[in-house]
């Protein structure tokens, strides 16, 4: 067991030392549970690679409790592994925080685009897309806030955002200022970004999906909706956002990016399973944008 022990260990401190090396601005700029969840694994580590150089303990049952221990380990291993987010763009980044029209403040629970003036119209609030880093939304969500929008991006415990249910509320209750909002996601983020839309909540407008759609019916939603997809996403395909149509409110706009894919809703480089793009991260930007500002504005009050 001693050999076991020295291998998860260095299994342990591997982990945790390559998604540090590798997404330690991402790791700094996201929700703290994934980091707390590596300082564990690591502390793991250590201990285990400590009492590797003990003597052997006999007993039967020790030792199927020490191997069901190893498999729980590795379990979590593979699912930090799994959890290691996509990194956001720092020069997409670094643009959106220089704007001399946005204030950008930044929480455990949220990065926020504040216009420099007056907030006017509808509030946003957006989810990312599940192992995203938030602030690859950013740079496409700016010029709302440039607008005059309020704008919140949610950061979910461990980049998932199913795991924040409740973050949208907590953001209308933020800004009291604000009497309307539209709520937003990308893929993953569209199921809770719709769960808050059909949820009866008076200060909800409107709802928008970044090639995504709703789990469950909200065709009865009291709120207008936008559907904006990409026809070569490989992820949310374009089978994918007509199956979803008969659970949208009657009336959704659908906006097709042509050549889009999954990845151009955000500025987090290459994601596994997508497709092949016919056209510029930069041109579907702009499609995407200006559908979504043309829907806020529509939603927001007079």
């Amino acid at each position: 067991m001693s050999a076991l022990r020295a291998v998860l260990a260095l299994a342990c401190i591997a982990v945790a030392l390559w998604v540090a090396v590798t997404r330690w601005d991402t790791l700094l700029a996201g929700h703290p549970a994934y980091p707390v969840l590596l300082g564990a694994i690591a502390l793991v580590g250590v201990v285990l690679g400590l009492r590797a150089r003990r003597a052997r303990v006999r007993g039967a049952l020790r030792t199927t409790g020490r191997v069901l221990g190893a498999v729980v380990l590795v379990l979590v291993l593979a699912a930090a592994v799994w959890l290691r987010p996509y990194a956001a763009d720092p020069v997409a980044v670094a643009a959106t925080v220089a704007s001399a029209r946005v204030d950008v403040e930044h929480s455990a629970g949220s990065w926020e685009l504040r216009p420099t003036g007056t907030p006017v119209g509808a509030g946003v609030v957006f989810y990312p897309g599940a192992l995203v880093d938030p602030r690859a939304y950013l740079a496409l969500l700016r010029p709302l806030a440039e607008r005059g929008h309020v704008v919140v991006v949610v950061n979910a415990p461990l980049d998932v955002a199913l795991l924040a249910p409740g973050a949208a509320t907590s953001a209308f209750d933020a800004h009291p200022e604000v009497a309307a909002w539209v709520v937003g996601g990308h893929s993953l983020g569209g199921l809770p970004a719709s769960t808050t839309a059909a949820g009866g909540d008076r200060r909800v407008r409107g709802l928008f999906l970044w090639a995504s759609y709703p789990a469950q019916n909200i065709a009865n939603a009291p709120v207008a909706a936008l559907s904006v997809s990409g026809d070569r996403d490989g992820l949310t395909t374009p089978a994918d956002v007509a199956a979803s149509r008969a659970l949208l409110p009657p009336g959704t706009t659908f906006t097709v990016v042509r050549g889009g894919i999954h990845g151009y809703f955000g500025d987090y480089g290459v994601q596994s399973g997508d497709g092949d793009p016919a056209t510029t991260r930069a041109d579907a930007q702009r499609q995407i944008i200006a559908a979504t500002e043309a829907f806020v504005e529509a939603e927001s009050p007079p």
